[in-house]
């Protein structure tokens, strides 16, 4: 099995923001156990609100549309904003469907509150879009778990070694079998992907 490569989507434009420390924390423990890792930032890479008339069209959307596609695993880090996802984050996932079918979600989020609801709903949209989500997401809270840029403890320390080997592992086989998929004749979901 081959290791996955992963797009760690930052979903968060905040100068200082804890979701950015925890997903790059990630791509680097990804990293060293030999999975690639693209990390996509808003904040350095801004990408327009998603407009059905326009957005195909846009200027850089080819490129990311691209990277989407390279990737076996979408990392997907947010902000608990009001018990939802940020608005960033979702923006993203509107400009896509069926690049993220057969995909592995993996999802990490900063709230006072377990995130439970955000995880519920980045997990709908994966089931939507005709992926895969771990059953378990990452949440960690500013100040308690994540200061001055570090992660500082060991509960989430513990919790991103296991998600790092799950995202690893899991996103390694769900690609060999998408990629199986792809090129096989046999029927199931990906079939309509087939070219």
């Amino acid at each position: 099995m081959s290791a996955p490569h992963i797009l760690a989507v930052i979903g968060s434009l905040h100068q200082k923001s804890v979701t950015r420390v925890v997903l790059l924390h990630l791509a680097e423990s990804l990293r060293a156990e030999g999975a690639t890792v693209d990390v996509l930032d808003f904040a350095q890479t801004p990408l327009p609100l998603f407009n059905a008339d326009t957005a195909w069209a846009q200027p850089g959307f080819a490129e990311l549309k691209a990277r989407v596609e390279r990737a076996d695993v979408l990392l997907l880090g947010t902000p608990d904003y009001h018990g939802s996802v940020s608005s960033v984050l979702k923006n993203f996932l509107d400009h896509f469907w069926k690049e993220f079918a057969g995909r592995l979600f993996a999802t990490v989020v900063a709230s006072h509150e377990k995130g439970l609801t955000v995880h519920d709903q980045l997990r709908t949209v994966a089931r939507q879009c005709n992926a895969w989500a771990l059953p378990y997401g990452v949440s960690f809270v500013e100040k308690e778990d994540v200061r001055d840029g570090t992660v500082v403890s060991d509960a989430l320390r513990q919790r991103l070694t296991m998600f790092t080997r799950d995202v690893r592992v899991y996103g390694g086989l769900l690609a060999q079998q998408r990629r199986a998929d792809l090129a096989g004749t046999e029927p199931g979901f990906l079939a309509r992907l087939r070219k």
